[in-house]
């Protein structure tokens, strides 16, 4: 059963019942209105003529005695007394006395006419109580003595030497009102029963109509459009309180589906990269490996007997297995890097670190003369052996891939908390999307991978990984003919002052 379906049977059901009650208080309260009008009329009626009765008049029909209860009362039937309506609304009146006769004379004044029926007196009547006029009466409900006819609101009033006054008035007014009103109740039910259904179906539908938004979002998403969302978020009802949690989940599972499928681009980079990375070790290590199998095949063909062959082939070994040393070194930083091994992070002077580093590089390769420049003392947190090793790699790459003459230059200065190591040369440069990737591992700006420049395409790798290990970044600049420029950026700590306000 669908939820439009059971919604409109719920609002059915509470309009019948709300009906029905509607219905039963309405004609409850008329009846009791009714039958307290019909009290009233019973209780004007002038019951001191019983205690003179009279024998007739020229208004007055002939007397006549009657048991109380017997018989077939006269006009009326059924009962003992008169059966009539007078100026007092009274269709009955009878007076029983001790010995259960009734005394005549209770049809005056103004008698017009009889009833065809009688109220069904039951054998003893009880239940009196105390009225306004001192008199001891009681009122109940009596149906009549012959089948087909009218019930009778009875009134039975004590008086002092125990005879009883019995009034009555029949009720096939009131029935038939209250019959009318029954009527009126069951139309009207039946058309607000029907209006209500009609209008509930409407309202349903209008109510619902956000969830089949909803449902359509739903089939949209479930397309593969992750990008939409639940109309009417915005309001302020229980549907707008599901669509914005709806909507927050949708955002939530968004972002991580993207995430996923940004890892996974992230998993299929890096599995390239290693590939890459063990083809390119591969290709590096196979070169001197096979060099020092050349040099040991050479020694056994012979050069132990030639004294002359055996120096270049001990230095060709001891050449070889040096690069191997070189390349096996650098792949052991890089893995500790990408490891995330703790540095030995201390407070490091950078100006004087780089000043150490230019003056070793005018030793090592003096053929390559290099300046230095430096505004003021800096420092950073970090490894003083890394951050070493980066200089130094930067300004070795100048003279692997520069030719002898060339100038570098290394300034260190700082600019919004940040300390920055430059390393430019006037050598002859590369295109910008070659600079770009210097940075990658193994990466050669030749594609042949040719040793012409020497080098194993590692040494600006560690120089990256150092420097994010260290929480900075490093980015290159270059263009052919004008040289290429290295930006290394690292975190800056405020350095102490003395007095003079020098730094210390």
């Amino acid at each position: 059963m669908s939820l439009r379906l059971r919604l409109l049977l719920a609002v059915g059901a509470i309009a019948v019942i709300a009906l029905v009650v509607a219905d039963f208080t309405t004609y409850s309260a008329l009846q009791s209105f009714l039958y307290k009008q019909v009290d009233q009329s019973l209780a004007q009626h002038p019951a001191h003529l019983a205690a003179n009765p009279v024998t007739g008049g020229p208004d007055c029909p002939s007397p006549h005695t009657q048991a109380f209860g017997a018989g077939d009362g006269g006009p009326g039937g059924g009962g003992a007394g008169a059966n009539f309506p007078n100026t007092y609304g009274i269709g009955y009146i009878a007076l029983a006395t001790t010995n259960g006769s009734v005394v005549d004379g209770l049809q005056c004044p103004a008698y017009v006419g009889t009833h065809a029926y009688s109220p069904q007196l039951p054998n003893h009547i009880t239940g009196f109580t105390l009225q306004s006029d001192g008199t001891e009466s009681t009122t109940f409900t009596a149906g009549p003595t012959k089948p087909g006819g009218p019930s009778f609101r009875v009134r039975a009033t004590e008086l002092q030497n125990g005879d009883l006054i019995v009034q009555a008035f029949s009720l096939g007014d009131t029935a038939n009102t209250l019959h009318t009103l029954f009527l009126i109740e069951l139309a009207v039910t039946a058309g607000a029963l029907v209006l209500a259904l009609a209008g509930g179906w409407w309202l349903v539908r209008l109510g619902l109509r956000p969830l089949a938004d909803v449902e359509r979002t739903a089939d949209s998403i479930a397309a593969g459009h992750l990008d939409q969302r639940v109309p009417g978020a915005e309001d302020a009802t229980e549907v707008g309180r599901l669509a914005r949690a709806l909507n927050v989940m949708l955002e939530r599972i968004e972002t991580a589906f993207t995430a996923r499928l940004a890892s996974e681009a992230r998993l299929q980079e890096s599995d390239r990269h290693l590939r890459q990375f063990v083809a390119d070790a591969s290709h590096e290590l196979r070169t001197p490996i096979a060099a020092v199998s050349a040099y040991a095949e050479l020694f056994e063909r012979g050069a132990a007997q030639h004294a002359d062959d055996m120096p270049r082939v001990m230095s060709g070994i001891r050449t070889e297995t040096a690069r191997m040393d070189r390349l096996v070194s650098d792949l052991l930083t890089l893995a500790r890097l990408d490891e995330g091994l703790p540095l030995d992070m201390v407070p490091v002077e950078i100006v004087a670190m780089a000043a150490d580093a230019v003056h070793t590089a005018t030793t090592v390769g003096p053929a390559w003369p290099v300046r230095f420049t430096a505004t003021e003392p800096l420092e950073v947190r970090g490894d003083p052996d890394r951050l070493r090793q980066v200089v130094d790699n930067l300004l070795g790459n100048v003279r692997a891939h520069t030719p002898e003459g060339t100038t570098a230059t290394v300034h260190v200065d700082q600019s919004d908390g940040v300390a920055r190591i430059v390393v430019a040369d006037s050598g002859p440069g590369m295109p910008a999307d070659e600079a770009s990737r210097i940075f990658e591992r193994f990466y050669r700006a030749d594609a042949a991978r040719a040793r012409t420049h020497g080098g194993s395409g590692l040494g600006l790798s560690i120089v990256s990984a150092i420097v994010t290990a260290h929480g900075g970044s490093v980015a290159a600049a270059s263009s052919p003919g004008i040289g290429m420029t290295v930006t290394v950026s690292l975190p800056s700590i405020a350095m102490a002052s003395d007095a003079t306000g020098e730094p210390t």
